[in-house]
């Protein structure tokens, strides 16, 4: 051997030894397997590297890869404010593998699943699930949710594929700006990796092999591993047959079975015999004979009965108030090897016990309410329409004033309201007689519009309008007696006492009698058996459009010598808003002259002037005093009456 170094020599027996040792070490691993999961068994959460050593496992999983057999799907979520519930994220596509979803922080938010036929997987219908194992399209999903509060994880679910069918990612959302992170594979060629299927059987099956350092002895002349023998290496003793044992180990009994329902496992209890007598004998007596150790078998016992899963809660439907919240309760049933593993079961199978309640009531706290804190103040104006106002405010619970949002807004009592005080001032405003009679014959009438407005000119004597003072509205016309008709007779309606917006027509209706050939008029007493149609309609022939308004002349300014009264006038449209479409051409004057006749003195016989030289009294313009008003009367009275017009003027 290299380096010199000497190989040990054993006995033949150390030799028998050591060859039962292997066989047991080999036969106890074919019997107990190792407890460790072989690569990818348990979803996909072996490292890179495990039962795959001296070689780097890629993204793909496969050992010694290029990360060329699949493509990687991954990124982040970033999610705004959203309303709150269920909000698709993510369609993952069938065949997907090695598929991790995970919140990048905790929040109240929840992750949901369903399938592309709309089939609730985890966390659906509102109803959160409890973490676990979840099996649906064709994998195992491992749900998990940390409860530690000092976790900072999110929740997460994994599986390791390949799905069967399209999964639908959700997020059920209830707090701002969740962020979830993704990832899976998609294979894009079935490709077998020897390598990987090497390193997984050696993790579960450990191969014993002496590479040469353990001689055959009863091939010690032939050919090993190790080539020829060394030349220090000390011949081995001949081997002899071995005498078969006297007693042997052989199982007797098992122990109860683990499990009261569904599948066990119970222990094989062996006994040390007399191989002659079959006779239980003490253990000692064995020790030297091959032992199998302990072996387990599994024992099915009856079925376990089906329970009631609940799930947790969900967040309450309201923030305040009365609410709801919700949960999950599914019929289960415990199956498999220790009863590991749950699987959902029909209803009726739980039937013995009473379903727990899926819906209950919640209250987070009080909501706050709307309260009314003064009384309306005044009017904002002494007339007219204006506004007022009161406060409103929202509190809580405890009676502190807290923001709007807080309270329902569409309860809101209002904090403005209009308000009308009446008119300030106002006036009757007439449009101009219509050109035509209401009736063709006889009596009819002519029309105009009479308004109340309010005055925009304070200088006029306008005061609130009052019915007395409304101007007339109808003018009687006459145009001329109407022929005989029959019986009672109705005329042809006249034309409209207005070519526009709203007037009177009239229509002649009289009492006839018909003699053979001739109709001759009668007294309507004598038709006062039939319904007399009437005589008068109002009319509309079209929207007069903008039209010029005006009030009544105010009083003149002098009682002679000329003085001038005004009016308003306006152009006004249908709806009696102020329009300036009017003809200017003929806008009605607002101002006129009046009272023009020339003023006569009135001569007061006691009026004379007492004083010979009044001339200079007027000059020295004294007559502003009363003692010269009085000596110089009349002087002082030509004078006050000639300054009077030019003052007003």
């Amino acid at each position: 051997m290299a380096c010199g170094m000497q190989l040990p020599t054993w006995s033949g027996h150390q030799w028998r030894l050591i060859q039962r040792f292997l066989l047991m070490t080999l036969l106890l691993s074919l019997l107990c397997p190792p407890t460790e999961p072989v690569p990818w068994d348990n979803d996909f959460s072996s490292g890179p590297g495990e039962g795959c050593e001296g070689f780097q496992v890629d993204v793909c999983g496969v050992c010694a890869g290029d990360g060329s057999s699949c493509e990687l799907f991954s990124g982040t979520l970033f999610l705004s404010v959203l309303s709150v519930g269920y909000h698709k994220i993510l369609d993952i596509p069938s065949g997907a593998q090695r598929i991790k979803i995970q919140e990048t922080q905790k929040t109240r938010n929840y992750l949901a699943l369903r399938t592309a036929s709309g089939e609730s997987v985890i966390n659906g219908d509102w109803v959160i699930d409890r973490p676990g194992y979840f099996y649906a399209v064709g994998t195992r999903l491992t749900y998990k949710r940390p409860n530690e509060i000092r976790s900072r994880a999110g929740e997460s679910i994994t599986a390791p594929g390949p799905t069967n069918q399209e999964l639908h990612l959700f997020v059920i959302y209830q707090q701002p700006n969740p962020t979830v992170y993704y990832e899976y594979i998609l294979p894009k060629d079935p490709i077998t990796d020897t390598y990987s299927d090497a390193y997984s059987y050696s993790s579960v099956l450990p191969l014993v092999e002496s590479h040469g350092m353990f001689p055959d002895p009863e091939n010690s002349d032939s050919e090993s591993s190790m080539g020829s023998p060394h030349p220090n290496q000390v011949p081995l003793d001949p081997i002899t047959p071995e005498p078969v044992p006297q007693y042997s180990w052989v199982a007797m009994k098992t122990t109860p079975c683990s499990a009261t329902c569904g599948t066990g496992s119970r222990q094989v209890v062996f006994s040390c015999v007399e191989r002659a007598t079959q006779t239980t004998v003490p253990g000692d007596l064995c020790s030297y004979t091959s032992h199998s150790g302990p072996q387990v078998e599994e024992c099915q016992s009856q079925p376990c009965p089906a329970f009631w899963d609940v799930g947790e809660w969900s967040e309450c439907s309201k923030t305040c108030g009365p609410g709801f919240q919700y949960r999950q309760v599914i019929c289960q049933q415990t199956q498999g090897h220790h009863g590991n593993s749950t699987v959902i079961v029909a209803a009726s199978l739980c039937d013995d016990t009473e379903m727990p309640e899926t819906t209950t009531v919640c209250q987070l706290k009080i909501c706050s309410e709307w309260q009314i804190r003064s009384e309306w103040t005044e009017c904002s104006v002494p007339c007219g329409v204006g506004q007022r106002r009161r406060e409103v405010v929202c509190v809580d619970n405890l009676g502190d004033i807290v923001s709007d949002e807080e309270c329902n807004m569409a309860l809101r009592p209002q904090d403005l309201q209009n308000c009308d005080k009446g008119v300030c001032a106002s006036s009757w405003f007439y449009s101009l007689w219509s050109d035509r009679c209401s009736a063709d014959c006889a009596e009819g009438s002519r029309s105009r519009s009479v308004v109340c407005m309010m005055s925009q000119t304070n200088s006029l004597p306008l005061d609130n309008c009052d019915d007395e003072d409304k101007p007339d509205e109808l003018v009687p016309c006459d145009l001329g007696p109407c022929s005989q008709r029959l019986e009672w007779y109705t005329g042809a309606w006249g034309q409209c006492s207005s070519e526009c917006g709203n007037g009177t027509q009239s229509r002649g209706v009289v009492c006839v009698v018909q003699n053979n050939v001739q109709l001759e008029v009668t007294s309507d007493e004598r038709c006062s058996h039939l319904p007399r149609p009437p005589s008068g309609q109002t009319c509309y022939l079209k929207s007069c459009g903008a039209q010029w308004y005006m009030t009544e002349w105010s009083s003149c300014s002098r009682s002679c010598d000329g003085g001038f009264r005004v009016r308003e006038v306006r152009c006004l449209q249908d709806e009696l808003t102020t329009s300036h479409d009017c003809d200017p051409a003929l806008e009605p004057a607002n101002q006129e002259k009046c009272n023009t006749h020339t003023c006569t003195p009135q001569i007061d016989e006691s009026c004379r002037d007492l004083y010979y030289n009044c001339v200079v009294v007027v000059q020295a313009r004294l007559c502003v005093y009363s003692y010269y008003r009085t000596t110089c009367c009349a002087s002082c009275s030509r004078v006050i009456q000639r300054d009077t017009p030019h003052r007003i003027r």
